[in-house]
């Protein structure tokens, strides 16, 4: 599909996720922003803590939405709720909509931490499923914030145009940085109407 950046009305879903580790489940939200910033849709998902069903969590988050209208498809990290690692391979051949992955930080990666975490046979094809994400790139924001991406189904100019399109201020775009508040909000609401603690 062909993405028009400076289409009006273009919408991206933001997925951000929030855990608390010795917790079986993590909350997964997703958020539908607008380019003018107008959130017009949310809706939620959990996936295993340490587990590997992060990609079957994105496709179900989009798949709730029951929406045609997504131009792009923007996750916070491809490795979460605790070395979960999304297939963003199979997210884009199920979704064909163009995706783009978002980190931080610079890092050596994460094949010593996953070896040191996980037994022999899951962690190899942990790793396995971690060196197919391939390498991130560098993009530059406004105010000289840099970010690192992967993205499929558009090309590296294309996801920093969005991501400066859906950047205000600082690193982090807005249906992300969003998506991560609400997820936030969901986990903390999750123990206060249930009445129990968090594990520490």
């Amino acid at each position: 599909m062909t993405l028009h950046v400076n289409k009006k009305g273009i919408r991206v879903l933001g997925i951000a996720e929030s855990f608390r580790r010795g917790e079986e489940k993590s909350v997964l939200a997703g958020v539908v922003m607008r380019s003018d910033f107008v959130i017009d849709g949310v809706v939620f998902d959990k996936i295993t803590v340490g587990g590997m069903d992060a990609t079957e969590g994105i496709l179900h988050v989009f798949e709730s939405l029951q929406r045609a209208d997504i131009n792009v498809m923007m996750l916070n990290g491809c490795v979460i709720s605790w070395f979960n690692i999304i297939d963003i391979k199979e997210v884009y051949k199920k979704l064909n909509i163009p995706l783009v992955c978002v980190t931080y930080e610079e890092s050596e990666g994460l094949k010593e931490h996953i070896a040191r975490h996980f037994e022999a046979d899951e962690r190899d094809s942990r790793i396995e499923a971690y060196k197919q994400l391939g390498n991130r790139v560098l993009v530059r924001q406004h105010g000289n914030f840099d970010v690192l991406i992967r993205s499929l189904g558009m090309e590296k100019s294309e996801a920093a145009a969005v991501l400066k399109k859906f950047t205000t201020h600082g690193k982090v775009p807005e249906p992300l940085r969003v998506a991560k508040i609400v997820a936030r909000a969901a986990l903390r609401s999750k123990y206060r109407f249930s009445g129990l603690e968090p594990k520490d």
